[in-house]
């Protein structure tokens, strides 16, 4: 299990943004979240500290304790909204963008200038819950891991997924 320390947070490894508005996301996390089954997936706002964002998925937050997010909000459970335009409520905001079968997600300039990303960050994707993971753009663990000097949390092959 990839962690930088004992008892800390699953690291999936790192996704990098790139020229062309893309986001390979780890393949583990696509696995163990079944991200692109529904070839589109949810972006909300991530935490003051990490930043970045957050992805999950239809099937994932409808029997959760989070459906509300959707059913006060019924226009993004159907994607009625266009893609990558965010909805505020209750303190965060959340789009739907569409996912490849391989797990790569478009965004736009929009998208990056809301989020406060720009094109060559590195991303760190990090387990959330059984609902969410984390792609992490500010904040200590996405430091611990640029400094890391023990043996490598990130699975070599998914540095830039």
């Amino acid at each position: 299990m990839p962690q930088m320390n004992k008892g800390g947070k699953f690291i999936f490894g790192k996704s990098l943004i790139r020229n062309d508005l893309t986001i390979h996301l780890p393949a583990q996390a696509l696995t163990e979240y079944n991200a692109t089954v529904e070839e589109k997936v949810y972006l909300f706002t991530g935490s003051k500290v990490t930043g970045g964002f957050c992805v999950t998925r239809k099937e994932l937050l409808e029997p959760s304790k989070l459906r509300h997010i959707l059913t006060d909000n019924p226009a993004l459970q159907s994607y009625q909204t266009a893609e990558g335009e965010f909805i505020k409520y209750k303190g965060r905001s959340y789009c739907w963008v569409n996912i490849s079968e391989n797990g790569i997600i478009q965004l736009n300039q929009q998208i990056l200038d809301f989020l406060n990303l720009k094109i060559g960050m590195e991303l760190l994707s990090i387990r959330s819950s059984d609902i969410a993971f984390t792609m992490d753009a500010t904040g200590p663990l996405l430091d611990r891991a640029d400094n890391y000097e023990g043996e490598s949390p990130l699975n070599n092959n998914c540095l830039y997924c």
